[in-house]
Parts: structure tokens; sequence; C-alpha cells
């Protein structure tokens, strides 16, 4: 197993050779409901899944297109096959951002289309913004200025099945709205 993981969907993935054919809706929303925010450091768990559900109602909130709130509720899609790194780590790594940046590409190239910069940065900085609430929230602590949201996240434990339920049912209402 060097090379490959096996996923929830009994599947070989090559995180660091990924296929399109590989990726898998219902992986991607399993792995990252049972993953945790701020690698396990808020005091009560929360997801990844739930990050971006609440990134994508963001982005709805927002009036973004579609394609842009689907590629809110995926932008850490690769954390699903390849973990993740806190960033000061991260940012020493540049293989790994090489492969995660590889990865979520081939991830938006099947759900959502290709993404340009513009676009990326605009997913990106909705990401951030959420970001400064959860910390906010579970720690007490700004991260920055405090930016504006339009929605209203809530920050609550939610059954793992819960929210791998609930992050499935947008991928599909985002999609069809495309």
């Amino acid at each position: 197993m060097a090379d490959y993981i096996y996923t929830v969907s009994k599947k070989k993935f090559y995180p660091l050779n990924p296929q399109i054919e590989d990726i898998d809706i219902c992986d991607i929303a399993h792995a990252l409901s049972m993953l945790s925010r701020a690698n396990g450091h808020f005091p009560f768990f929360h997801s990844v899944a739930q990050h971006s559900i609440e990134c994508a109602n963001e982005a709805l909130a927002r009036g973004l297109e579609p394609k842009l709130c689907l590629a809110c509720l995926l932008h850490d899609g690769a954390e699903s096959y390849m973990s993740d790194v806190t960033t000061p780590v991260k940012n020493k790594l540049s293989d790994y951002r090489e492969y995660e940046d590889k990865l979520i590409d081939l991830i938006f190239k099947k759900y959502v289309g290709e993404l340009t910069e513009e676009e990326k940065k605009i997913v990106y900085s909705i990401d951030k913004d959420l970001l400064y609430y959860e910390f906010y929230h579970y720690m007490g602590i700004e991260l920055s200025e405090k930016p504006h949201i339009v929605s209203k996240p809530v920050f609550e434990f939610k059954e793992f099945s819960v929210v791998r339920d609930e992050f499935l049912e947008l991928f599909k209402r985002l999609k069809s709205e495309r």
C-alpha cells in the first residue's frame, strides 16, 4: 500500500497520481465529515465538511453563480484523499502543495469545471472569511480584521452521517443548478 490508499468505497486511490475517474463525491463527503477543522485544536469537533457547507452557503447568500457555490463546497476536497497539514508546515512543503493543488484542480475539473484564478480567489476568500468566524466562535481569537459575511453559520456538533448526507444533498442541488 505504499503508493495508494483505500477509500470508504473500497477504491484504490493514488493521491500522488490521481485519476479523475477514481474521484468519488461519496468518498469526499464521507472523509470530510470525519476530519476535524483546526487540526483538532478547537475545543469541540467541527468537521471540514461542515466548514465546506458553510462556505457554499455563504456563496449562495452572496448570490454567486452555482459554479462558485459548488467550488466553495469542494474547495477542501483534496483533504479527503491527502488529509491536511497545518498552514505553517504546509508553507514549507512545496511538493505537498503541488500535489494538493493538482488534486483539487482535478476535483474541480470533474465536478465544477476549470476555475479561473479570479474564481479561485473568490472561493478562497470565502474560505478565509469562514475561518475567521470559526476561530472567533471556538477560540475567541480574531485572526484578522473582521470580515463581513451574509450567511449565519451555526457552529455546533452534528453527527458525521448527518453532515455527510447534508454535504451530498447540497452537492446534488448545486450540480443540478449548473
